[in-house]
């Protein structure tokens, strides 16, 4: 037959009070350290990481809107400069977007269509018609100038 001083006890220890007493375990400063606001009570140290995050703008640029202000099907002029031409047509003849793929001035885009832009770098000295093409206007000199025309 068990007696009183046999029993154990099936409830759960009462939880510690900390910061009680300076003999015990966890007494005077509870295992806080000392000063600063570390050690106070209430304390509320704001993460570093969300002072940068404020920092940043917000959805702007490559982020949220990103999909939104990329246009996939925009054309990239190819720049073709004055020397180019110079160099890879002979006088009197007609520059197109044909041609100028037959010289392999453009990279070839499948299915795609090309834009090309005729800048005035370098110099002109041959009579060219050129169709199918922006020009800039300093281009559009040199080549009127040169005796040949832009349409």
């Amino acid at each position: 037959m068990a007696s009183l001083s046999t029993l154990t006890s099936n409830t759960k220890k009462p939880l510690r009070r900390v910061g009680r007493g300076q003999s015990s375990k966890r007494g005077k400063t509870a295992g806080r350290g000392t000063k600063g606001q570390n050690s106070r009570a209430g304390r509320k140290k704001r993460p570093e990481l969300r002072d940068f995050i404020k920092k940043l703008p917000k959805r702007r640029g490559h982020g949220k809107n990103r999909a939104r202000g990329v246009n996939s099907e925009r054309m990239i002029p190819v720049a073709i400069t004055l020397t180019m031409l110079d160099k890879y047509f002979a006088a009197g003849a007609e520059v197109n977007l044909a041609a100028l793929a037959a010289h392999r001035l453009t990279p070839s885009r499948e299915g795609k269509k090309q834009r090309v832009k005729i800048l005035a770098t370098g110099t002109l000295s041959k009579k060219l018609t050129i169709t199918e093409c922006v020009v800039s206007a300093g281009a559009k000199k040199a080549i009127e100038a040169a005796g040949g025309t832009c349409a």
